[in-house]
């Protein structure tokens, strides 16, 4: 049987598929780890009680974050045919944003990240994928990746804000307006 623990990053650095072995605070590890907690967070929002559509397309979603996570993890990802990430995915986002936005009342205010369970975690998710959005740009500023990558985080943490608002009106429960202090 393998065992889970290979002892290899004991010292503080990992390998890359097909690459080199890096510190384990390299900017690349960083990014594809804010994409896996990015992933991990969908996965408990996927524990609360969400509509069908909605749990397919973050089914789906956590299936493109494993993609993008590969990408990252492989310096030359072209060369191990690990390019699969780009405009389709880009522009089925834009498609899930403007079909759930279609349902919502236009926001006239700034909203506090609340309501459901699931509400709530959903703005959790958009957070994490902001982060992991930053880390991308960092590692683009030191190493080639596709910047479809960086564009779809983007649209991700758009489409994470409208469905945390899409499940919260689909609950009967209307968005938590921001009062000033």
């Amino acid at each position: 049987m393998t065992k889970i623990y290979t002892k290899t990053g004991d010292l503080g650095d990992t390998g890359l598929f097909g690459g080199p072995r890096v510190r384990k605070d390299d900017p690349r590890i960083a990014a594809y780890g804010a994409v896996d907690e990015l992933n991990a967070t969908l996965g408990l929002v996927r524990c609360e009680t969400l509509p069908a559509d909605v749990d397919s397309l973050l089914e789906r979603v956590q299936n493109q974050l494993f993609d993008l996570g590969a990408e990252l993890a492989t310096p030359n990802p072209s060369e191990f045919g690990l390019r699969i990430i780009g405009e389709p995915q880009i522009a089925a986002l834009e498609q899930a944003i403007d079909a759930h936005e279609a349902t919502l009342e236009p926001l006239k205010q700034f909203i506090l990240p609340a309501g459901t369970r699931a509400a709530a975690g959903l703005h959790l998710a958009r957070t994490v994928a902001r982060r992991a959005e930053r880390d991308l740009v960092t590692l683009a500023a030191q190493a080639s990746i596709a910047n479809e990558l960086i564009v779809y985080l983007n649209r991700l943490s758009d489409l994470l804000f409208v469905l945390a608002r899409s499940v919260n009106w689909s609950a009967g429960i209307a968005d938590v307006p921001w009062r000033r202090a």
